[in-house]
């Protein structure tokens, strides 16, 4: 009589163990950047950690090329196809196609004060905005960079009356002496400072801070521009401020089916990577230019600068029309507050 030995599994080798524990490392670097590109690809309205997860989208470049690392020493074919496929995705939405960029640089070599003929029937504006956190921004900081980059318009979020006196006594009347200023305890107040005329002309409805629309006029060399700046302070995502984070953004897309030259500027406490913000680029009409991606900075953090153990993100914007063109756009660190301050120079057609 003969008897049969049920077969056993050879024996796993060391090199075996290795690509298993490698495929193990490839799934667990996987599942948060599947976790997080799904509630980045699908457009619907997700919760409040979703929406939060959204902001780091940027940063998932980073584990998801480490699955693909990892699946490729794991000996998996199929496995490394697909990180190969998240490493795509990912590097698909780094470098955005979709939504217009800013049409040819202004000109270079604008006069020091700020104010220049283009040479195409333009004026320059050097624009500025800051979150001042409560306030606390250092105002001989702003007023620094207000001086050494020739700004001519400066937008200011979370503006105290502290911060104004502290503004005022640095000396920001002799370089900007107009200004539309609403100063309020914490984050609700705003101010609009240039070295043009300047009109309050309304406000972004039913938005949870005031975020006032303001005409400013600025005339030079013969020319005159005309051009509507928001100030932009969206609420922030988080808890039951969610709904209404979403209006504000709504509403400001809005703007764009309004005629002429615009400019939003601000806290929009959203990044490119919520479909939120993306509507808000498609406009009503016509879509707007984020001006920071226009000029390639898309992964320059301007949020949070202080010492806070999280990936830096971008949610301080400025946002155009079409027919406003951009160039030099920078981002700078400003003591007291955990937001950059952000530059770039405008160009703004002339009235006709």
């Amino acid at each position: 009589m003969m008897f049969r030995t049920r077969g056993r599994a050879a024996p796993r080798t060391p090199a075996g163990r290795a690509a298993s524990g490698w495929r193990w490392l490839a799934g667990l670097a996987a599942a948060p950047v599947v976790v997080v590109s799904v509630f980045r690809a699908v457009p619907r309205e997700w919760p409040t950690t979703a929406v939060q997860l959204v902001s780091f989208t940027p940063w998932l470049v980073l584990p998801a090329s480490a699955s693909l690392l990892f699946a490729v020493l794991g000996r998996r074919r199929w496995m490394a196809g697909a990180a190969a496929g998240l490493v795509a995705v990912q590097l698909f939405w780094l470098v955005p196609l979709d939504y217009a960029r800013a049409a040819p640089d202004a000109a270079e070599g604008a006069a020091p004060d700020s104010v220049a003929d283009s040479g195409e029937g333009a004026v320059v504006l050097r624009t500025m905005s800051i979150n001042a956190k409560h306030g606390k921004a250092d105002a001989a900081d702003i007023v620094r960079l207000v001086r050494e980059h020739g700004i001519c318009l400066l937008t200011v979020q979370e503006y105290t009356p502290s911060l104004e006196d502290r503004l005022a006594a640095a000396g920001l009347a002799t370089l900007l002496p107009n200004r539309i200023s609403d100063p309020a305890d914490r984050a609700a107040g705003n101010a609009v400072y240039s070295i043009h005329e300047l009109a309050a002309t309304g406000e972004v409805p039913d938005s949870h801070f005031p975020m006032p629309v303001i005409r400013l006029t600025a005339e030079a060399y013969g020319q005159r521009a005309v051009v509507d700046v928001t100030n932009v302070h969206a609420r922030a995502p988080v808890g039951v401020g969610l709904p209404k984070w979403r209006s504000d953004l709504a509403a400001l897309g809005q703007l764009a089916s309004r005629p002429g030259n615009m400019v939003l500027a601000g806290d929009f406490n959203a990044s490119y990577d919520h479909a939120e913000f993306r509507e808000l680029l498609q406009g009503e009409g016509r879509k707007l230019v984020d001006v920071g991606l226009a000029q390639g900075s898309r992964l320059v953090p301007t949020w949070p600068m202080e010492d806070v153990f999280l990936p830096g993100i971008t949610i301080d914007h400025l946002v155009t029309s079409p027919s406003v063109r951009s160039a030099d756009y920078a981002v700078h660190r400003v003591s007291g507050t955990d937001h950059a301050a952000i530059t770039a120079t405008l160009t703004v057609p002339a009235a006709g």
